[in-house]
């Protein structure tokens, strides 16, 4: 009789793989699943209630509808307590959910060489906002046109910035000119450290607008051809 399944012709199967389960419970043991001869056992309130089978703790558990979860496998004997296991996986979820909410973020304040002093003050009220929630600031200057000649006084506005924000966080390097802006970056203090001189307690980054600067010059001379623009006629004419 023939073989109604023929042999392959050289084709291999491909490999099988387990899809790993992503849920972090998973591997949680509770109730029957513990197979641990004896167990310490906790009651919801967190008192000891001595070693004892896991036949007897799954009936105190049954008594006030709760579940049986091993919270400590490697003791000896394993540690289990009575809990509502539904409700510590959502509790659980729930501090994930808010630390990563809380995650610290990098935000960014911009200067130029001749910002006008109340927009200074605008941004460093900014940055300790920014701070005061726990996340790094980067500080950026940018140059325009022959600024860029003069990078002492991008620094010197850099530096005074650094100053006034010491109360808020610390530099993580020195600034640094890089191509046509200087970059520094802030850490943020410990909270019980922070203290603001600009931030007011109701400040909202809604009351903060990032608005774009009024410089303390006339810009009509950041490029090469300002001067062109501004001689003066020649007296024969």
């Amino acid at each position: 009789m023939a073989n109604p399944f023929p042999p392959s012709s050289g084709a291999t199967r491909a490999p099988y793989y387990r899809r790993a389960n992503a849920d972090p419970f998973a591997n949680i043991r509770r109730n029957y699943r513990i197979k641990a001869p004896q167990i310490r056992v906790i009651s919801p309130a967190g008192t000891q209630l001595g070693i004892m089978s896991v036949d007897k703790a799954m009936q105190l558990a049954a008594q006030v509808e709760l579940d049986l979860v091993e919270i400590a496998p490697n003791a000896n004997p394993p540690v289990c307590r009575i809990m509502d296991f539904g409700k510590y996986v959502y509790e659980e979820q729930k501090k994930s959910a808010s630390s990563k909410s809380t995650a610290s973020k990098l935000k960014e304040i911009e200067f130029t060489a001749r910002v006008a002093d109340n927009d200074f003050l605008t941004k460093l009220r900014r940055a300790e906002l920014f701070l005061s929630e726990g996340n790094k600031v980067k500080m950026r200057l940018k140059f325009r046109g022959r600024e860029l000649n003069h990078p002492e006084l991008g620094f010197d506005i850099i530096n005074k910035a650094l100053a006034e924000l010491a109360g808020m966080g610390v530099p993580d390097s020195q600034p640094r000119l890089m191509g046509k802006q200087i970059n520094v970056m802030l850490t943020p203090l410990p909270a019980a450290r922070r203290k603001p001189k600009f931030l007011r307690p109701d400040d909202t980054e809604e009351d903060i607008p990032d608005e774009p600067e009024n410089t303390s010059d006339d810009e009509g001379d950041d490029d090469d051809g300002g001067e062109n623009n501004s001689a003066e006629p020649n007296a024969g004419q």
